[in-house]
């Protein structure tokens, strides 16, 4: 069902020798760019006609508009299950404590008397917010989204989920739900690539926006390189991944299940195993088949998941090597069940986010832990961040020197300026204190 990679013996490659090594998804973003191109400049021409017409065409619906009515914000909160509603809200209560510790504050640094720079943070004007709902149905992924960029102070926000036809064309309730719970009340029937190209154009119905989040498919992510420039936007989220570290001590229950966890999301999912025990992976692997029989989404899913070339328990020397080659994979998700699991996720320096034992699987993450479940794919968490309060500020530097303060300085200024061959950046100083002026 699972492949096994054995790294053992030989001393492991360094960087992007040892990562060529290690499971990973085919996700050609690239290729999908071409393709939402020509979708994303008819919305931009077209605007809400376009959506409409792409809703039926990718969605099988037909709508009137692709605002959802505030309407049926409120009737699917009436209506939803008390106990979905409870969990929600207290997924929504956890995330905010998390996130509201995240908030920045102005910040003033005197660097001479008479010279200081400010940090201000701002939030982002406007933000457009994908909730998707292809296979599976993501309230969690609204709360995610939509928590961060209120404690960042973001003024205007926006969210977008596809349009279910067997909703009457809008998105689907618990997602509308989650909005009203959230207080958001600007919704739209659009997904995919149109959405994101309805956020950073506009249309009739929607201003346009200043920034796109959110997780999705490769068309989702092939449009936000498309406008990456116009917007911002948190990542091109691919396939989701969970790497687990662990050692003899771990339960082979446990590291199946959490597998498994992942692989349900997609058979693109990732679900890689990176032990020094031989025991633990036949374990596992006995594990695998039972578990997998007795849940949902089998074959469509979580066979391919596993038996695809991005899923693989990786054998290694040592747990030292296994931190080695979880380092260089940079999973989004992480978990360490090992003897030492808290020393050893200390010394972890790339994953979106690091599970800690046998009481943190990534479940727990997904909905409830307070982190963010938005999270870099790919191996970017090598070199980028999770969803939080930050991704939603602009720091801006603000410069207020006296008279005093920049004559200190300027003769500095006016070398570096004629070192670059820049002269009149130094002529804008000696112009403030009577210097010679080329050309005067």
């Amino acid at each position: 069902m699972i492949s096994r990679i054995d790294l053992r013996g030989d001393a492991l490659p360094e960087g992007g020798a040892l990562r060529d090594l290690l499971p990973r998804a085919d996700f050609d973003v690239e290729a999908a760019l071409e393709k939402v191109r020509p979708i994303c400049e008819d919305v931009h021409h077209r605007g809400d006609a376009a959506l409409i017409e792409y809703a039926e065409t990718f969605d099988g619906v037909v709508l009137d508009q692709v605002r959802v009515p505030a309407a049926a914000l409120t009737r699917a909160l009436d209506e939803l299950d008390a106990e979905v509603r409870a969990a929600l809200e207290e997924s929504i209560r956890r995330a905010r404590i998390v996130h509201r510790a995240q908030r920045r504050k102005d910040h003033t640094t005197q660097v001479v008397p008479g010279g200081t720079v400010t940090e201000k943070w701002v939030p982002v004007d406007r933000v457009g917010l994908y909730a998707p709902g292809g296979r599976s149905v993501y309230p969690s992924s609204v709360i995610m989204n939509v928590v961060p960029a209120q404690e960042a102070g973001v003024p205007s926000l926006a969210l977008a989920s596809p349009a279910q036809k067997e909703f009457g064309g809008l998105p689907h309730p618990t997602i509308l739900a989650a909005c009203a719970l959230l207080g958001v009340d600007e919704v739209y029937a659009v997904g995919g690539a149109t959405a994101v190209a309805m956020f950073a154009y506009g249309t009739e119905s929607c201003p346009p926006v200043n920034m796109v989040t959110g997780p999705g498919n490769i068309w989702v992510a092939a449009a936000k390189r498309y406008f990456t420039g116009r917007i911002g936007i948190d990542a091109e989220a691919g396939p989701t991944e969970i790497a687990i570290l662990a050692d003899s001590t771990a339960d082979p229950v446990h590291v199946a299940a959490d597998l498994i966890s992942q692989a349900e999301h997609d058979p693109l999912a990732a679900a890689v195993l990176v032990t020094d025990s031989e025991e633990l992976a036949a374990a596992v692997e006995r594990e695998l088949e039972p578990q997998v029989a007795a849940t949902k989404h089998v074959e469509d899913r979580i066979r391919p998941a596993l038996a695809g070339r991005q899923s693989a328990i990786v054998l290694v020397s040592s747990v030292e090597d296994g931190l080695k080659v979880v380092d260089a994979y940079g999973a989004e998700h992480l978990e360490i069940q090992t003897a030492d699991a808290g020393d050893i996720a200390a010394r972890v320096r790339n994953a979106g986010a690091i599970f800690v034992g046998p009481w943190a699987p990534v479940s727990l993450g997904d909905y409830a832990a307070g982190s963010n479940h938005v999270l870099p794919t790919g191996g970017c968490a090598c070199h980028s961040s999770g969803l939080s309060v930050q991704s939603f500020l602009r720091g801006i530097h603000i410069v207020d020197y006296t008279r005093d303060a920049l004559a200190e300085v300027a003769h500095h200024v006016v070398t570096l300026a004629e070192a670059e061959d820049l002269p009149a950046h130094g002529a804008a100083l000696k112009a403030r204190f009577g210097w010679k002026v080329p050309g005067q």
